[in-house]
């Protein structure tokens, strides 16, 4: 670690430590939060191409979106080497005290689990300085395929209280329970980009981020560009730095934050195209997932939602009639993507053992592997008994990961809680659940 940054996250848990919860903060000039964004995503071996933003006003939403690109792996074995890409919208609500601050995550993730092995889909975390927890999202249309399909990224500050409720393709699918207050003034920040570890053994095409907030009116907007700071930690893709281990990033803002296009290549020929918008159609239509709907579902016209999905879901807040209203009122607006109830639909089953499950965690948590204790997957008659939620993955036969010992979780700090509990699939050793610290209390 780098000695500035680790001034940094000392400075950022320091004030952590001194929080006081006010009820108004002094009014504050809007600037780009240069510090925080370096000091944040910079790392050893963990790399990100990242926007940080204050938008200078009370932010009470965020939102994102981006196409299911393919992600691909090189098929050789790795070892312990961690090998992940996520790419996700973070909103830190509170910032008051310093901007290693509660914070709830949500987006795409994708990680190499054996030579030929991955996984791939959406998740949502709530990161706080007490522990944290991460849940897969398993509503939406095909949200574990690479299909090149739009999908929706979204928080929103409940009507009454500080927490905030999670909404995949503008349906909700989980609620925060340690946020703090929304104060006036600069003291908040959304981020958006890509972060990726093992850079070698990857492939990442052109992802185009589009990302907008709510004002305290309810109004949706974009940041103004002078309120955007970067932080790119592998160099530029060009002739003298070549891949794999570079990226291509390019900020279209005029005056607005309007889209951060960011690739990382396996090979200098990937690496030569522009980072232009990845405009490629997906493989299908959404006209059978808008079969048989009903033309309007809780006030929202369905036709013209999955029409701006499939084509500009960026303006769908904006455009759809109804759907602006249902995101802070009733937040189920996507009958498309309504669960169905039935098995989820997850990527081909891979050959998951105990050993396999033990490695992935310790390396994912940072424990030794002999301070694990791994349950096997519960019987089916067993899980009948969890119900079924837009957010849960408890239907899911799982091997269950604990341990008492001292771990970062799935935060890139240098923050240590006491203990953690992970459920895998047991079908593919996708990670459907975790907790950390005091937030296993809160699960």
């Amino acid at each position: 670690m780098s000695r500035s940054r680790a001034r940094f996250l000392a400075s950022a848990c320091a004030g952590v430590t001194a929080l006081t919860i006010l009820g108004t903060a002094p009014s504050a000039s809007a600037a780009a939060p240069k510090e925080a964004c370096t000091g944040l995503y910079n790392a050893r071996i963990t790399f990100w191409a990242m926007t940080c933003s204050q938008p200078g006003e009370p932010m009470i939403g965020g939102f994102a979106t981006w196409r299911n690109i393919p992600i691909t792996f090189d098929q050789v074995d790795t070892g312990s080497t961690t090998v992940q890409v996520a790419n996700y919208m973070r909103v830190s609500p509170n910032t008051s005290s310093g901007p290693l601050a509660p914070n709830i995550e949500i987006g795409l993730y994708a990680e190499k689990t054996g030579k030929t092995t991955h996984t791939y889909g959406p998740r949502w975390s709530e990161l706080t300085t007490s522990g944290g927890r991460t849940t897969a999202i398993k509503a939406g249309v095909n949200p574990t395929k690479p299909d090149k399909r739009n999908h929706t990224y979204m928080t929103v500050r409940q009507d009454s209280g500080n927490q905030w409720d999670v909404l995949y393709d503008f349906n909700k699918v989980g609620s925060t329970t340690k946020q703090l207050k929304v104060l006036g003034g600069n003291t908040n920040r959304i981020d958006v980009g890509l972060e990726v570890m093992g850079p070698k053994y990857i492939n990442i095409p052109s992802i185009a981020n589009r990302m907008q907030f709510m004002t305290g009116n309810k109004v949706w907007q974009q940041v103004a560009t002078p309120n955007v700071a970067k932080s790119v930690t592998l160099p530029v893709c060009s002739t003298t730095h070549k891949p794999p281990n570079c990226f291509t990033t390019k900020l279209t803002d005029n005056s607005k934050f309007t889209q951060w296009t960011v690739s990382k290549p396996r090979r200098q020929a990937a690496a030569t195209a522009s980072p232009a918008a990845a405009t490629a159609a997906p493989t299908h239509s959404r006209d059978a997932a808008a079969a048989g709907l009903s033309a309007t579902f809780n006030g929202v016209d369905q036709q013209a939602l999955q029409a701006c999905l499939e084509n500009d879901p960026d303006s769908c807040l904006a455009s759809v009639p109804g759907l602006s209203e249902c995101v802070v009122t009733v937040r189920v607006c996507n009958a498309a993507a309504v669960p169905s109830g039935g098995p989820s639909e997850e990527a081909a089953a891979a050959d998951i053992s105990a050993s396999d499950i033990r490695a992935r965690a310790a390396a994912a948590f940072g424990v030794p592997s002999d301070a694990l204790a791994v349950k096997p997957p519960t019987s089916p008659s067993a899980l009948k008994a969890h119900p079924h939620a837009a957010d849960s993955s408890s239907g899911d036969a799982a091997w269950t990961v604990t341990s008492t010992s001292s771990t970062p979780g799935l935060q890139r700090t240098d923050r240590r809680f006491d203990g953690f509990t992970a459920r895998y699939s047991a079908h593919t050793g996708a990670l459907l659940e975790a907790c950390w610290g005091d937030l296993c209390d809160a699960s």
